[in-house]
């Protein structure tokens, strides 16, 4: 494992090197600020300040900034009900998104949507969906509707490797190679859907090469090392835009929390939570910025200061926002 680890850093290294230093500093940001506030949102549920499902994204940061930080401001994303993480990257602060979390009127849809339905209009985010898989769909046809109407923008899709199994998955996927789509679908194969491990629920491990049926773009990503995302995105969101073509990228991550705040984890060995624990992305990413001379530890324990200010600013933003009055229980409500 070590000699692994040493081969990732090396790798790391030389995407490093060739890397904006303010962007490696943004990105590095952003990974411990979703860590800090993810570990907050366990704590403040636990204490019953968050209500309802809890679906946390620790092990997973390097996903979410790595694919993200390499999209233009119009671009789009939609995701799954582990959607905290991807909001804030995309834009919207850590005070709206808490204050959803403790469904307060300060959240993002005025405390009406909770954890899993992050949504900003402005910030092109549309959502947080907590059917499985039923994001892909309207992932496909917000691409669509961007052809359509000629904006440039991609479409950033993610959903984990459970989602595989739904049909929309398949339907999604031709259409948006048969219409040529300016689209990139993200799996993030964190291996486990729910308790159920993808050995025990898909006959192949190999889910990006599922894309072959629809003679779509597609490559495996190693989801612990920030630069290999934002590499394989930058190809990705690169053949979306300019040639209008999809492309299905399996992300293979591991988080470090169970499927949800109620899920205690025992389908789960110790063994295999450490193993994975020693590639964390973030120490991993870290290690490699200050070999490469970019960052010190002092630097590094200045960025984790500023993403716990962030987060205890957004804790007392949620604490303080009132409850949304009865008068809104019918607005943003179609019939």
């Amino acid at each position: 494992m070590k000699a692994e680890y040493q081969q990732r850093r090396r790798s790391q290294l030389e995407s490093i090197k060739k890397t904006d230093k303010k962007l490696l500093r943004e990105m590095l940001y952003q990974m411990v600020l979703g860590r800090h506030f993810e570990e907050k949102c366990a704590e403040v549920y636990r204490m019953g300040k968050i209500g309802g499902f809890c679906h946390l994204y620790i092990g997973q940061e390097a996903i979410a900034v790595g694919a993200m930080l390499a999209l233009k401001r119009e671009d789009m994303v939609i995701t799954s009900y582990r959607d905290h993480v991807q909001a804030m990257v995309k834009g919207m602060t850590p005070e709206s998104v808490m204050a959803e979390l403790y469904g307060k009127e300060g959240g993002c849809v005025k405390g009406k949507g909770g954890s899993m339905h992050m949504f900003s209009a402005e910030h092109e985010f549309f959502g947080g969906h907590g059917i499985v898989g039923g994001q892909i769909g309207v992932g496909t046809g917000m691409a669509y509707a961007a052809k359509y109407k000629g904006t440039g923008q991609v479409t950033l899709c993610f959903f984990g490797e459970a989602a595989v199994n739904q049909g929309i998955f398949h339907e999604s996927l031709n259409m948006a190679q048969l219409w040529k789509l300016p689209i990139v679908y993200i799996c993030e194969n964190n291996q486990y859907g729910m308790g159920t491990s993808q050995d025990r629920a898909m006959s192949t491990r190999n889910i990006a090469k599922k894309a072959d049926a629809f003679e779509m773009a597609n490559e495996f990503v190693d989801g612990m090392d920030v630069m290999a995302v934002r590499e394989a995105a930058i190809r990705a969101i690169d053949r979306a835009r300019e040639n209008s073509l999809p492309t299905l990228l399996e992300v293979r991550a591991y988080r470090f929390m169970g499927h949800s705040m109620s899920d205690p984890g025992n389908y789960r060995t110790r063994e295999e939570i450490a193993k994975y624990q020693e590639r964390d992305p973030i120490v991993l990413f870290k290690d490699s910025l200050k070999e490469a001379k970019i960052l010190t530890e002092k630097d590094f324990a200045q960025i984790e200061q500023e993403a716990v200010d962030a987060t205890e600013r957004a804790l007392k933003f949620a604490d303080e926002s009132p409850l949304p009055d009865e008068s809104e229980l019918m607005t943003d409500v179609l019939a």
